[in-house]
């Protein structure tokens, strides 16, 4: 069955719009596990607007479950990762300034970049995974990086679901068999949700993993996050 890792970023910035400590983003995590979440996602960024760097090495030391830390590879990013030595590190092309991740990487133009990356990251047995378009030409040249695995960026996917989801999913099923052909595991995120997570992983079968924060963050203010969590699992079942 396909992974779910809850992004808490969402949490951290509840936290920080009124500073202290609640939500406590640590409990959060750990209770995210309890209920049933296979991985926890951070994304930390450079202006610590949610998850902060402390807040990662705090969860290095309590999560059970697999850790997956998204960002751009800045020198000050990948001494953090090299520090945590999480389960998996995903690459994003995101500049400091961005509000959310809105674009995959050009892996043919910075394949020489993500090469060096990854084989730093590789050295700690670090997993990596690196944010593409579905578009075959990029994923093909993403395994020319090293790369363990992808991450299908799907808001192209969601925008256009309940317009035609056929036309939604079909360069994904196709990124997703270029991946399998050149031996690339494939994970997908951003925003996914309960009205399209099903669809997206019936269509996609070897799909390993989906990350998801805001839209399981904010279904959690209706059905509470224990409830919450079961229901998007229910949807990669």
């Amino acid at each position: 069955m396909t992974k779910l890792s809850v992004n808490i970023n969402k949490i951290a910035t509840l936290r920080n719009s009124r500073g202290g400590n609640i939500p406590n983003v640590l409990k959060v995590a750990l209770d995210c596990e309890r209920f049933g979440a296979d991985g926890i996602t951070v994304h930390p960024r450079p202006d610590q607007r949610h998850i902060r760097y402390s807040d990662v090495l705090e969860l290095s030391e309590v999560l059970t479950t697999e850790f997956n830390i998204e960002g751009y590879p800045s020198s000050e990013f990948i001494q953090l990762v090299i520090r945590v030595k999480p389960a998996q590190v995903t690459l994003v092309p995101d500049p400091p300034d961005a509000l959310t991740s809105n674009a995959g990487w050009d892996t043919l133009k910075f394949r020489d970049f993500l090469k060096e990356v990854i084989e730093e990251f590789h050295q700690y047995n670090i997993r990596t995974s690196i944010f593409v378009e579905p578009a075959a030409n990029m994923v093909i040249a993403a395994k020319e990086t090293g790369t363990d695995r992808i991450e299908l960026y799907t808001e192209h996917y969601a925008r256009q679901y309940f317009i035609d989801r056929e036309t939604a999913i079909a360069p994904y099923i196709k990124a997703a068999q270029a991946a399998n052909e050149v031996g690339l595991g494939i994970n997908a995120g951003h925003d996914l949700n309960l009205d399209n997570l099903q669809y997206f992983a019936q269509h996609i079968p070897s799909l390993l993993e989906v990350s998801i924060g805001h839209a399981l963050i904010a279904d959690a203010l209706y059905f509470g996050l224990e409830n919450t969590i079961q229901m998007y699992k229910k949807q990669l079942a």
